[in-house]
């Protein structure tokens, strides 16, 4: 996949992220798309490097789509973690 593929399917998994866990984000729906992007190049990475299931060359690979909206979970609940009361 091309690095245009990733950035659209981070922002499809920081979607499918943010629907999973509703609420209030710090960021907004900038950060959470861009930790959705984060979370897509994460969630790729591990499978790819410990997993031992190299990231494929088809967009439509579920093993590919669940480890982005992994990553983006994972992103998203540390982000709300760490800066979750910085709004009023």
């Amino acid at each position: 996949m091309t690095i245009i593929s990733w950035i659209i399917l981070g922002l499809l998994a920081g979607a499918i992220a943010k629907f999973l866990l509703p609420g209030r984000d710090p960021g907004g729906l900038i950060g959470t798309t861009l930790i959705g992007v984060a979370g897509a190049f994460i969630g790729g990475w591990i499978s790819a490097r410990w997993m031992d299931h190299p990231i494929t060359k088809d967009f439509y690979d579920g093993t590919t789509w669940a480890a982005a909206i992994g990553g983006s979970l994972v992103l998203l609940v540390a982000y709300r973690l760490l800066f979750g009361n910085s709004r009023s």
